[in-house]
């Protein structure tokens, strides 16, 4: 088997803060990436790294996410993910909080939705597919470069709220003061909530015309990955819980989508990216260590230290001479060069 295991932010992004990597016991992962063969890419975001895994350099996110969310439905048009956000003002920059940093509840965010369908019914139609992932397919198609949600949550994006087009940054501002003046909006910071000020538009375009690279199985929780999964023409499994219940079921070169490490990232939860890389030590590097059935390994991680590719087959694994080292270690070696 040719397993590929897809595990974005496998390396926490601050080499020196020991309360989060000091002390880690990873004997299974430190073995593996000691005797892989490391390939580093340029750093960019999970999103474009799980497209590339499936060989698709320029993906449209926003349909394919879409595909995700709506089994035995196809999607068609021009699509963009519209995720609803809040714009805060800190120390004198604007700082982007998506919805996976408070609360928001699934009415609110229809109520919110049909609100700006009434209101911009000429641009395209809202679909609200969970309170946090809400899509705009547009009337007409329009070109938008943005980054991924993941690539701006909790950080500054001043000057980059609309965007890369101009005809919908001056359309986002009029949407901005339309979420202003909300009842929705007044009655959430009454209660002490953020208000859902603005959205951020990204991963424009329609499906392109060739199915994407196949892997025999494709394991993944997230609407992207399954999007993309049935888009190449399968069904996204269920996650396993280790390697163990991987089975023959699996096929010859299965894809494992393991993100629980992401959002720990995004919000700054050391504590909890601590305890979710142990469960994957157990459920999957610790075994993947010790070979089980396993004749070659493809793990990818995209970092802020890269996107990393670590290669392992049946030979590198007698290379004993090569020690597993600490993950802070590792970290500082790499964010040293």
């Amino acid at each position: 088997m040719h397993l590929t295991l897809l595990v974005p932010e496998l390396l926490w992004p601050e080499p020196a803060d020991q309360l989060t990597l000091g002390k880690l016991s990873l004997p299974g992962l430190e073995t593996l990436l000691a005797r892989s063969r490391l390939e580093r890419r340029p750093a960019r975001p999970f999103e474009h790294g799980l497209a590339g895994v499936f060989g698709l350099d320029a993906a449209p996110f926003g349909i394919l996410r879409r595909l995700g969310e709506a089994p035995g439905q196809t999607p068609s048009g021009h699509w963009l993910c519209a995720d609803p956000v809040h714009l805060r003002f800190h120390h004198e920059r604007i700082v982007l909080a998506d919805a996976g940093a408070f609360d928001l509840s699934l009415a609110e965010a229809q109520e919110i939705v049909d609100a700006l369908n009434g209101e911009f019914a000429d641009i395209g139609r809202f679909h609200v597919a969970d309170a946090r992932r809400w899509y705009l397919q547009l009337n007409v198609a329009v070109d938008h470069l943005a980054a991924p949600i993941s690539a701006v949550a909790g950080r500054r994006v001043d000057g980059e709220s609309g965007g890369g087009t101009q005809a919908l940054t001056r359309w986002l501002n009029e949407v901005q003061m339309f979420l202003h003046g909300l009842p929705t909006n007044a009655r959430r910071q009454e209660s002490g909530q953020p208000a859902i000020n603005s959205l951020w538009l990204w991963g424009s375009g329609a499906l392109p015309a060739n199915a994407p690279r196949t892997f025999s199985a494709v394991y993944a929780e997230g609407p992207l990955a399954s999007g993309l999964a049935r888009f190449s023409g399968l069904e996204a499994r269920p996650l396993p819980a280790g390697l163990s219940s991987l089975g023959p079921a699996a096929g010859a070169n299965p894809l494992v989508v393991l993100d629980n490490l992401l959002p720990r990232v995004l919000y700054e939860d050391g504590e909890g990216w601590r305890q979710a890389i142990g469960a994957l030590e157990a459920g999957w590097f610790a075994p993947l260590s010790r070979g089980s059935g396993v004749s070659r390994l493809t793990l990818v991680a995209p970092t802020v230290y890269g996107e990393l590719h670590f290669e392992l087959s049946g030979s590198d694994r007698w290379k004993i001479w090569k020690r597993g080292k600490p993950l802070a270690d590792v970290a500082h070696t790499l964010a040293a060069s």
